[in-house]
């Protein structure tokens, strides 16, 4: 297959979650694993390096006479980090047989609860699909902190207002549908105005960022696809618009073909990416080699192993989407980045962009790479990645493009 060719579907990314999602005791079980895997691992695994370190500089200085010290000390060390890995393992057992018999709040009823499963998810997020996690997301649309059923009831209580002209929302790394809320008291959301306006329905999405952006983008083309035909009103109109990883979601699933007999992607009229790192972005590139590096130290490796533990998603990141997706040929194209200086030139906008994303990487343009041209422009001064979520702005350029 080509790299231009549709993807296949993968049912993996599209299959059921556990249902009603994680308990309190499911979120904190998890917690508890990992602190003992990698919490405690880190300063057991860093405390006998660097002991281990000064032992073998002091018992040739002495002839050995260290030696017996080093026993003793290398016993207790040894016999702490054995205690407390078994309570936190313990504790976790203990509370996952509670999440499974589903006692206790559902993590999803509490605000900071979905906060806490997509930051997580966005971390791991992979692992927990694999491994059939009740705290892993299944990318749904979302109305009031809960997945909408793509049926046409479901649809139609979502959605009573419906029109034929559908505005789907997808967050980026680590955030979901009520990020779009930010600034709220200031301002409406992107939805909320566009929804004033008559013209628009708004579709607010949630995914797992901890899955690769090539199978996000394949469970977002086959949302669509049950979107489209669940609808209550006949859809004439799509436009997608992605704050970050999810522009990079958006281009994946514009090259997806579920077979369909009416392609959700032929009703495509408009893309609008917020500081996506089309191009890739820096941070990860520096937790890439920050990570290889640590590796090579005995003293440090465990931080490298808490590095190297981040998702695909985090990863896939480091070079962003270029060239290997086409663009939708019906489409038209929209990037906005922000920048911390006054400029694009400034240095702190040249060093670290909008924080997160350079302002050549949000446009796609970077020496001969062009991977919009013609593409409409907003670039933002002064404003940092999180700022795109709901800025003036871009109010103002939405209903241009959209109009």
């Amino acid at each position: 297959m080509s790299a231009l060719e549709p993807a296949p579907v993968s049912a993996r990314v599209v299959a059921a979650p556990a249902a009603g999602g994680a308990t309190l005791h499911g979120t904190g079980a998890l917690a508890a694993t990992y602190a003992e895997d990698l919490l405690l691992g880190t300063v057991r695994d860093t405390h006998l390096a660097i002991s281990g370190r000064v032992w073998g500089i002091v018992n040739p200085l002495t002839l050995g006479a260290g030696k017996p010290s080093q026993l003793v000390h290398d016993a207790i060390a040894n016999g702490i980090y054995r205690s407390l890995g078994q309570g936190l393992r313990g504790g976790a057992r203990v509370l996952e047989v509670q999440d499974r018999k589903g006692r206790g709040r559902r993590t999803e009823e509490l605000r900071f609860g979905r906060h806490v499963t997509s930051v997580v998810n966005g971390l791991i997020g992979d692992r927990l699909t694999e491994d059939g996690s009740s705290s892993a997301i299944r990318m749904a649309v979302r109305d009031g902190g809960h997945d909408v059923p793509l049926t046409p009831e479901g649809l139609r209580a979502a959605f009573p207002q419906a029109t034929g002209q559908v505005v789907v929302f997808v967050h980026g790394l680590m955030e979901h549908d009520e990020h779009w809320d930010r600034r709220a008291d200031e301002l409406p959301s992107y939805g909320a105005a566009l929804a004033a306006t008559g013209d628009w329905s708004p579709v607010r999405l949630r995914v797992n960022s901890g899955l690769s952006i090539a199978e996000n983008g394949v469970a977002l083309a086959a949302l669509l696809d049950e979107l489209v035909a669940g609808w209550p009103v006949p859809v004439t109109r799509i436009a997608l618009v992605g704050h970050s990883m999810g522009g990079l979601i958006i281009r994946r699933a514009c090259v997806v073909d579920t077979g369909a007999r009416d392609p959700w992607r032929e009703l495509v009229t408009d893309v609008v990416t917020l500081g996506t790192p089309h191009l890739g972005a820096p941070l990860e590139r520096l937790v890439h080699h920050g990570a290889w590096a640590l590796g090579k130290l005995p003293e440090v490796r465990s931080i490298a192993r808490i590095l190297d533990t981040r998702s695909v998603g985090i990863s896939d990141l480091r070079r962003g989407v270029r060239d290997e997706v086409a663009r939708l040929p019906r489409a038209r194209y929209h990037l906005v980045s922000a920048t911390l200086g006054p400029t694009v030139f400034h240095p702190l906008s040249v060093a670290f962009g909008d924080l997160l994303v350079r302002h050549p990487s949000a446009m796609g343009r970077s020496g001969r790479v062009d991977l919009f041209p013609g593409a409409s422009t907003l670039h933002l001064p002064n404003t940092d990645h999180f700022g795109l979520l709901n800025h003036p702005e871009v109010h103002r350029k939405l209903k241009e493009w959209l109009a």
